[in-house]
């Protein structure tokens, strides 16, 4: 699907630009205001957040139809081409900069080496530009829009249900690249894009709005007035992320004490974390709940500082039932002098339970972590892969979920990239 969609993008975007060229720009001064606004938010866009400014003026040209008064006679193959173009030279300035880019236009030359987020990103966002375009422009161009809600409140309300359509296209369309991209169950990721619908998605679509709206009655000069709160958002959720990954980072470093300390063997949290957290999204996790899940699965062991004597490769499901669950209440422990959020604590003090007496990401830690300790994925298992499968599927009856267990092997199977042992 990501290969498709990149492709499909990229035939587009040349389509479209070859169209335009064949017939001549219509209205240059404003598709160059617009090309212009897009570049900035591209410019300003960095890897792995949100690019509200350029995709809110990329949305407002695709649902503009009136300029200073004047009705526009731009379609769908200039916005297609002026939001290309525009991603196109976001991208080679970034590049310019130093920046980690893909090549554009997606399913061009070099896009073989294109591969990823950012591609995906421009495809889909280029894709999503190209739906609002289609649903509007002919139906403006035609005059059934004026002849049916004419520019009223009717309008402002048309151009509303346009975008959620659009939002809606946007969320099924990014569910699908990242199932590509990921394997992971496509439910629970569409689940993920449209909870992001209202939040940062509503943001930018309601700015794509006002955006067109006030073009329409004072001309370009509205979107220098956007520009700047829209760019003030975008710095706001970079700083938002800085805070969350330096969290996360904290986390992860608390959690390499036993590491440190001996007690567990390097990569050990990390490579239980990443292998519960695609359990989890094959489960249908997604959200809080799979954060929750990532930091208790770093943190699962913390409870072993607490030994005199370290246990053999730090597999503590080879202990005694009752060794399992005084480690386990202790790591809870710990984990609540950390500031670390309630929930984490009682998944890590409760792994240990029976399972049907666990909540689902406590089950999920119990299965993962007995898997990598009984299948000497860490140095010190009894066991190889498939007969650690089977011996938690043996023990399905008191102390793993088979529904967990079953997951797991289904992750198993696609495979999943960890990081070595140590």
């Amino acid at each position: 699907m990501a290969v498709a969609g990149r492709t499909v993008a990229g035939l587009l975007a040349l389509g479209a630009v070859a169209e335009v060229l064949r017939t001549g720009p219509a209205q240059p001064g404003i598709a160059v205001a617009f090309a212009l606004l897009i570049w900035v938010g591209e410019v300003a866009h960095r890897g792995g957040e949100p690019a509200p400014l350029g995709t809110a003026g990329a949305l407002a040209y695709a649902l503009l139809g009136h300029c200073a008064g004047t009705p526009t006679t731009h379609g769908v193959p200039q916005v297609v081409a002026v939001t290309a173009v525009a991603l196109g030279a976001g991208a080679a300035t970034r590049r310019a900069r130093g920046r980690r880019c893909a090549e554009w236009p997606p399913g061009g030359p070099g896009a073989a080496s294109a591969r990823g987020p950012a591609a995906d990103r421009a495809a889909r966002q280029l894709l999503t530009v190209a739906f609002a375009a289609v649903c509007f422009q002919p139906l403006y161009n035609s005059g059934l829009v004026e002849e049916l809600v004419g520019h009223g409140p009717g309008f402002a309300l048309l151009l509303v249900v346009f975008l959620v359509l659009t939002g809606l296209c946007d969320a099924v369309l990014g569910a699908a690249f990242a199932r590509a991209r990921t394997g992971h169950p496509y439910g629970p990721l569409l689940r993920d894009e449209v909870r992001a619908l209202r939040g940062i998605g509503a943001a930018v679509c309601a700015s794509s709005v006002v955006m067109a709206l006030a073009v329409a009655v004072v001309g370009l000069w509205a979107l220098a007035v956007f520009c700047v709160p829209l760019l003030l958002t975008q710095l706001s959720f970079r700083r938002y992320a800085e805070v969350r990954d330096t969290y996360r980072q904290t986390i992860a470093s608390l959690a390499r004490a036993t590491e440190i300390a001996g007690y567990t063997r390097p990569g050990h949290a990390r490579r239980v974390a990443l292998l519960a957290a695609a359990v989890g999204r094959e489960l249908g996790l997604s959200g809080k709940d799979l954060t929750l899940l990532e930091y208790a699965a770093l943190m699962h062991d913390i409870g072993q500082l607490s030994l005199v004597d370290p246990v053999p490769a730090g597999a503590t499901a080879l202990l005694p039932v009752q060794d399992q669950r005084r480690i386990a209440l202790l790591g809870g422990a710990v984990v609540r002098q950390t500031g670390v959020p309630e929930e984490v604590a009682e998944v890590v003090e409760r792994q240990a339970d029976p399972y049907r007496d666990q909540p689902l990401t406590a089950r999920i830690v119990r299965t993962v972590n007995a898997y990598v300790d009984l299948s000497g994925e860490c140095g010190g298992g009894p066991a190889g892969p498939l007969d650690a499968l089977e011996t938690l599927r043996a023990g399905t009856g008191c102390d793993y979920q088979s529904e967990v267990v079953e997951s797991l092997a289904r992750v198993l199977a696609r495979g999943v990239a960890l990081p070595p042992p140590g």
